[in-house]
């Protein structure tokens, strides 16, 4: 059953910097930001570069934005797209913005360190938008509005990082995004945020013949997203976070082969909109 009220819609599906271009022109050159919509609710997970075309949009509507935001870590390209999102200018907004990996350190400091001089013109006491900021600890279950449900787990990623699934209306949508596997086996708190997903949106980063090189890097490989996600009995594997230095040639192999390995294995492209 096609749930019209539950979608996934892709603002940004790189990693590390945005990388626009001829040569990225198909699958976009944004940095990460999903958009989450259930039922009348929008929840933003990661504020990337392709956050600004999320809040353009939102703003072309006329109407105020109320949205949460969910950061999976506060790495420069998963937080940048924030100065330039427009509706954090709006005093009719509603923005609650929450992050699970901080340790203490809490969400509001670490953004306002992003814009302070010398490295931004503007505070972000620039913002007008009402905004509320909430610390959690990646393990929690959080339930932002009533009827929709996210657990939390923790990633391996430097500096830590935060997995969600998200569960509404019988469907379940896991973002697991940026995390590097173990060379030990399936990781144990991966397979608990996929566990019979609808719609499993992982770090793809590299291939596996990539891995090799970049150990330590905090990042997988779309092979280690089809074995977690057949062990997981997950329905779509979505492969994201892709390389920037991986062109549209490129990740059109990654889609054949992924295609063989995985029939229904899907490769995130800015604008794709799916419904689990």
């Amino acid at each position: 059953m096609v749930h019209s009220d539950y979608t996934v819609r892709f603002w940004g599906v790189r990693g590390s910097i945005a990388c626009p271009g001829p040569d990225t022109v198909r699958y976009g050159g944004n940095t990460s930001c999903v958009e989450i919509r259930c039922g009348g609710h929008l929840m933003v997970f990661d504020g990337g570069t392709g956050l600004r075309l999320l809040g353009n949009e939102l703003t072309s509507s006329g109407r105020p934005a109320e949205l949460d935001l969910f950061y999976s870590h506060t790495h420069f390209d998963h937080i940048c797209g924030l100065p330039f999102f427009a509706p954090c200018y709006d005093a009719q907004s509603r923005i609650r913005i929450w992050a699970g990996h901080l340790n203490g350190k809490g969400i509001e400091a670490v953004l306002n360190n992003m814009m302070i001089a010398p490295l931004f013109p503007i505070p972000m006491g620039i913002f007008t938008a009402k905004i509320d900021f909430i610390d959690f600890t990646a393990g929690e279950v959080l339930v932002p509005h009533p009827g929709i449900r996210l657990i939390t787990g923790p990633l391996n990623h430097p500096n830590d990082a935060t997995g969600y699934r998200v569960e509404y209306d019988g469907k379940i949508v896991a973002y697991i995004t940026d995390t590097e596997h173990r060379p030990d086996g399936l990781d144990s708190n991966v397979l608990k945020l996929i566990d019979g997903a609808d719609v499993m949106i992982y770090d793809a980063s590299y291939t596996d013949a990539e891995f090799v090189a970049h150990r330590d890097w905090g990042h997988s490989t779309w092979e280690e997203g089809v074995r977690l996600a057949n062990a997981a009995g997950v329905n779509v594997l979505v492969i994201f976070h892709h390389d920037p230095g991986h062109d549209d040639d490129f990740m059109d192999q990654v889609a054949a082969d992924a295609a063989i390995a995985r029939p229904g294995t899907i490769v995130a492209q800015e604008g794709l909109v799916l419904r689990p």
